[in-house]
């Protein structure tokens, strides 16, 4: 989750309930299902953000609606496995463990949760992170 409460712990007993109804892996918090959605961002960071999942849902076939989002519940030793495997960095990072969650055969449960944009501070996303985030879709899709 992160650190400056654009994930609102509010949702933590929600995934803890989730995960113990489905037995599941890992539950992801989803701003794109049920009445998941986000306050705060302009028309172009909505727009980058759903186009990105689109895609990534398009290659990907990921079993998760929200592939940028990192607010998730984990086992310990399913995050343990995850993380040995992954390789990634940055906003890619975040798509790699559900991907390869998938490859391993774990369970993804969902919330929908509300994310709202940092009162401090600023975005770390820019064009330098697209490129990144574009260069890892297609590694990750050359490697499923």
């Amino acid at each position: 989750m992160d650190a400056d409460l654009s994930h609102h712990p509010k949702f933590i007993p929600q995934f803890i309930k989730k995960q113990a109804e489905g037995n599941f892996d890992i539950v992801s918090g989803t701003r794109y299902r049920g009445n998941g959605g986000v306050f705060g961002w302009d028309l172009r960071r909505k727009i980058i953000s759903r186009g990105a999942n689109y895609v990534a849902q398009i290659l990907l076939r990921p079993g998760a609606s929200d592939l940028t989002g990192s607010f998730r519940l984990f086992r310990k030793d399913v995050l343990e496995k995850l993380i040995q495997a992954s390789v990634s960095k940055g906003y890619v990072f975040q798509m790699e463990i559900i991907v390869r969650a998938r490859q391993f055969g774990y369970s993804i449960g969902e919330v929908p949760i509300t994310f709202v944009d940092r009162v401090y501070g600023e975005s770390k996303l820019g064009g330098n992170e697209i490129v990144a985030y574009l260069k890892g879709l297609l590694y990750l899709f050359a490697m499923t």
